[in-house]
């Protein structure tokens, strides 16, 4: 995982569990605008989500943050 797409999962879990508390679900496309400004990231993100951790659709971004922390 790049820097950069590690910097971005832990940010977004942390605002999300900010406002929405530790229960709240996300998807790897929480991590990008609706507009696909950079379709490489978002494919890394997929590999990650899916191929390495074959994780469901929706996750708690708890767990997310968790495995982001140790990639």
């Amino acid at each position: 995982m790049t820097p950069i797409l590690k910097s971005k999962i832990i940010e977004v879990c942390d605002k999300k569990i900010a406002t929405k508390g530790e229960g709240v679900g996300i998807s790897f496309y929480a991590f990008f605008k609706n507009k696909n400004d950079d379709p490489e990231l978002l494919m890394e993100a997929a590999e990650w989500w899916i191929r390495t951790h074959q994780l469901d659709h929706f996750e708690k971004a708890v767990k997310i943050k968790a495995l982001a922390h140790l990639s």
